[in-house]
C-alpha cells in the first residue's frame, strides 16, 4: 500500500485500536521502502503532537534496518517526552547494536522501572554481538553510582552478557563484602547462568556454605549452574502441564485469595489443577502451578518437584525483591525467567505450558518455552484492547495523550505481547463472549475462523461441591444449629454495626481492591442510593494490614466516601481478604440469612470495569444469589438479564445505583427458590471446574500429540 497510505491509515483511523493495528502495516511498508524521504516523514511524525502516531512512527523506524533510521532512534532516547524515550529504547533492540545508544540505554537501566526493563531487554539482544563495549559501559557506570538498587540493576544487566568477559567482574562483585546485599544478590544469581562454570563454581560454593539470604541465593545459583546441556525429560504415560500466575502467593488452601493481585485466577488455578489430575478420563497426571515465593520456598519446591511423578505440585519463583503489583513487576523479568526455567528443568520439562496473562510472567515464560522447546497454550482475550476501546469511547483516552497514559498503563507493549503470544502458541483458548468473533477481529485483529482446529472456547468453572457444603452449613444454622467459625465471624462483624443496622440484608462483593474491579465505585453507588438505607454493604478483599499502592488508592477513595468513623452507622463492612471457603459460607449467609444478624435475600454486586469471565460472579450464582454485573465481556454469556441478574454499565455510578436497588427489590420479592435453583443448575451444567478440566485436558492432549509427531523419526534414530 506504500508508506504514505499506511501512515494516513494510522492518522485517520476512527478508533485507537484501529490505529494501533494500522501501525503494523506502517512498519511493514517502511521496511519495504527504506530511504531518506521515508525517514524524514517518520521522524517528523515521531516528533509531532499526535502521540499515538508518534509511537507508530518510532516502531516503523525500527523496521527499516537503516543506519540513518537507527540514528533517529538514538536521538529519540534524549526526547523530552518520557513515552518516546521508552519506545525508542524498545525499538532499538530490534536492530543491530548502536554504540551511541549504549550509554543512554544504561542510563535508563539505572533509573529502573518499565523503561529500564525495555532498555535492559534491548541491551541483552545486543550483548551477543557487542559484549566488549557493553561490559565496559557497565563497569564504567558502576564506578560512578553508589545507590544500591541502581548498582544491582547494572549488575543484573552485566549477568545477561554471556561472553566470558563478564565473568570476572561478576565474581568480584559477588564476593565483595563491602557491596550492598542487593548488588551481591544480583551478581550471585547471574553466576548461575555462566557458560564457564569452572570459573565460578568455587565462588558460589563458598557463599552457599553461609546461612542467610545470600547463602540461599547461591544455592539456587548452583542449581542453575548444574542445569546445563539437554534437559532430562520425564518418562511417564501421562501428561505434565505447567500453569503460571506470577502475581500471587498460591497455595492449596488459598489463604491469600483477594489480597493484592491474588484474585479469581489464583483460586481457579488451584481448583483446576486438582480437577485435572483427579479426572479419570484426563490424560494429565501431573500439574505444576507456578507462582511467586521466597528463596527458601523455591529450594524446597525444587526437591519436591524433581521427586514428583504425579499429582498437583507447586513451584515458587523467587523474585529476589519484595512483591509488587503486576503493573510494576516488569523489571522482575530476569529473575522471573530464571525461576521458571529452574522449576521446569527440575520437573523434566512439561508437555504443555499454559499462559493466560499479558504480564511479565508470560513474557518470561515464553522465552523459557522457546529455549526448552515447550509448546504453549495461550488464553487469548481482548485485554488490554477492550480497556483501550472503552477509554477511547468514553473520551478518557485520545491521540493527544495516548503516550503519557501509555507510560503508566503500557498499553502498546501489552497489546504487542498478546499478539506475539497468540501467534506463537500451539493452541489458543478463548473465553465465551456475546460477540466473540467480532471483538477478536475488531479489537485484537485476530480472525478466530482462520484456524479453528487450533482454537477452543473454554468457559471457566467453579467448584460447586464446596459451595454446596457452604449452603448446607448456612441452612443448618438458619434452622438452629450452632454456627461454624466462618459464620460466627460474620456474626461478629455485623455486631459491630449500630443496632439499627443489624438484621438488614447484605450486598456482597468479593475481589481485589483495584480500580479495574470498581470496589470504590461500588461504595459510591451504594452510598449515594436509597438502597443504602435498605441493605448493608460487605466488601471482601484487600490486604488491609499491608496494602499495595492499588489497594491504598481504593481504600483512600472509600475513606473519602464513607469515613471509617461512620461505617458502623452507615452499614459498610470492610474485613479484608478471606480464604475461599470462608467466602463461600458468607455468600450462602447473604442468600439464606443469619438469624439475628443478617436478613435473607441479599444480593451480589460486581462493579468491575471489565470482566473477561468472572469467577466470583459464577460462585455467587452457584450459591443462588441474584447478581449485578457488567454488561460487557463474559458475564453477558451466562447471566439471564432480568431473571438471574442484572447487566448494567458498571462504570456509570447512577446506573449502577439503580441496578443495585432493582436487584434488591427482585431478591426481596421472591417467595420461593425457583430463580436461585435455576441459577445454580445453570452453573452445575455449564460452568464447573470439572467440566473445564475435561475440555482443557483434551486440548492439552491434542497439543502434546501434534508436538510429538515431528519428533518421532528423530527419536527412532536416537
Amino acid at each position: 500500500m506504500g508508506v504514505r497510505t499506511a501512515l494516513d491509515a494510522v492518522l485517520t483511523a476512527p478508533a485507537i485500536v484501529d490505529a494501533m493495528r494500522a501501525a503494523d502495516d506502517l512498519a511493514f511498508e517502511a521496511g519495504r521502502e527504506p530511504g531518506a524521504r521515508t525517514i524524514r516523514t517518520l521522524e517528523r511524525v515521531a516528533g509531532g503532537d499526535d502521540e499515538l502516531a508518534a509511537i507508530a512512527a518510532t516502531h516503523a523506524l525500527a523496521g527499516m534496518l537503516d543506519d540513518e533510521a537507527s540514528r533517529v532512534l538514538v536521538r529519540l532516547l534524549g526526547d523530552d517526552r518520557e513515552f518516546q524515550r521508552e519506545h525508542a529504547a524498545w525499538a532499538l533492540g530490534s536492530g543491530l547494536p548502536r554504540h551511541a545508544a549504549i550509554g543512554g540505554l544504561l542510563g535508563m537501566v539505572v533509573r529502573g522501572g518499565f523503561a529500564g526493563m525495555l532498555a535492559q531487554r534491548s541491551l541483552e539482544q545486543w550483548s551477543g554481538f557487542e559484549p566488549v563495549p557493553l561490559v565496559a559501559g557497565i563497569e564504567g557506570g558502576l564506578l560512578g553510582i553508589g545507590e544500591a538498587e541502581a548498582r544491582a540493576r547494572l549488575v543484573e544487566t552485566l549477568g545477561l552478557v554471556r561472553d566470558p568477559l563478564a565473568t570476572a567482574p561478576l565474581v568480584r562483585l559477588a564476593s565483595d563484602a563491602d557491596e550492598p546485599n542487593a548488588v551481591r544478590v544480583a551478581a550471585i544469581a547471574a553466576l548461575g547462568q555462566r557458560s564457564d562454570p569452572a570459573a565460578v563454581a568455587s565462588t558460589l560454593e563458598a557463599i552457599a556454605d553461609a546461612d542467610g539470604h545470600l547463602g540461599a541465593v547461591a544455592r539456587l545459583a548452583l542449581v542453575d549452574l548444574s542445569a546445563t546441556g539437554p534437559m532430562h525429560r520425564r518418562d511417564g504415560s501421562g501428561l505434565t502441564v505447567a500453569q503460571l500466575f506470577l502475581h500471587a502467593d498460591i497455595d492449596p488452601g488459598m489463604r491469600s485469595a483477594g489480597a493484592g493481585d491474588n484474585g479469581g485466577i489464583a483460586t481457579l488455578l488451584v481448583r483446576l489443577g486438582d480437577a485435572l489430575v483427579r479426572d479419570p478420563e484426563s490424560a494429565v497426571d501431573r500439574v505444576i502451578t507456578l507462582s511467586r515465593g521466597s528463596v527458601a520456598g523455591a529450594l524446597a519446591d525444587l526437591v519436591a518437584v524433581e521427586a514428583s511423578e504425579r499429582g498437583h505440585d507447586y513451584g515458587r519463583i523467587p523474585l529476589l525483591s519484595d512483591p509488587v503489583p503486576s503493573a510494576r513487576a516488569w523489571p522482575l523479568r530476569v529473575a522471573t525467567r530464571r525461576g521458571i526455567r529452574r522449576i521446569l528443568r527440575a520437573a523434566g520439562g512439561a508437555d504443555v505450558l499454559h499462559l493466560r496473562m499479558a504480564d511479565v510472567g508470560s513474557l518470561a515464560a515464553a522465552d523459557v518455552a522457546r529455549e526448552l522447546g515447550l509448546p504453549v497454550v495461550f488464553t487469548l482475550a481482548p485485554d488490554p484492547h477492550a480497556v483501550i476501546d472503552s477509554l477511547d469511547r468514553a473520551g478518557r483516552l485520545g491521540r493527544g495523550d495516548f503516550g503519557r497514559i501509555d507510560v503508566v498503563e503500557h498499553f502498546w507493549f501489552r497489546t504487542r505481547l498478546v499478539h506475539r503470544l497468540a501467534a506463537n502458541a500451539a493452541h489458543t483458548v478463548l473465553f465465551p463472549r456475546p460477540r466473540l468473533e467480532e471483538d477478536l477481529r475488531r479489537l485484537v485483529g485476530v480472525d478466530p475462523a482462520a484456524d479453528p482446529s487450533h482454537r477452543t472456547i473454554v468457559p471457566e468453572g467453579v467448584d460447586t461441591e464446596s459451595i454446596d457444603r457452604a449452603i448446607a452449613e448456612a441452612d443448618a444454622h438458619r434452622r438452629g444449629a450452632e454456627p461454624g467459625p466462618a459464620l460466627d465471624e460474620l456474626r461478629g462483624l455485623v455486631a459491630r454495626l449500630d443496632a439499627d443496622r443489624r438484621g438488614r440484608p447484605l450486598i456482597l462483593s468479593v475481589g481485589r481492591l483495584h480500580r479495574v474491579k470498581g470496589m470504590a465505585a461500588l461504595v459510591e453507588a451504594w452510598a449515594a442510593s436509597p438502597v443504602a438505607s435498605r441493605a448493608n454493604l460487605l466488601i471482601v478483599g484487600g490486604d488491609l494490614a499491608a496494602p499495595s499502592d492499588d489497594e491504598l488508592e481504593q481504600l483512600d477513595r472509600i475513606e473519602s466516601l464513607v469515613p471509617a468513623a461512620e461505617r458502623a452507622r452507615r452499614g459498610l463492612l470492610l474485613p479484608g481478604h478471606r480464604p475461599n471457603d470462608v467466602v463461600a459460607r458468607w455468600s450462602a449467609a447473604v442468600r439464606l440469612g443469619v438469624p439475628g444478624a443478617v436478613a435473607p435475600a441479599g444480593i451480589y454486586a460486581c462493579a468491575s470495569l471489565k470482566e473477561e469471565f468472572g469467577i466470583a460472579l459464577l460462585e455467587a450464582m452457584a450459591t443462588g444469589l441474584f447478581v449485578v454485573a457488567p454488561d460487557g465481556g463474559g458475564p453477558a454469556t451466562y447471566i439471564d438479564d432480568g431473571r438471574t441478574g442484572l447487566l448494567t454499565a458498571t462504570w456509570d455510578v447512577e446506573r449502577l445505583s439503580t441496578a443495585l436497588g432493582e436487584a434488591l427489590t427482585v431478591a426481596q420479592a421472591e417467595r420461593d427458590d425457583d430463580r436461585a435453583e435455576r441459577a445454580r443448575a445453570m452453573v452445575r451444567e455449564r460452568f464447573t471446574v470439572q467440566r473445564m478440566a475435561r475440555v482443557l485436558g483434551g486440548v492439552y492432549g491434542s497439543v502434546a500429540r501434534e508436538e510429538a509427531e515431528p519428533l518421532e523419526p528423530a527419536e527412532r534414530m536416537r
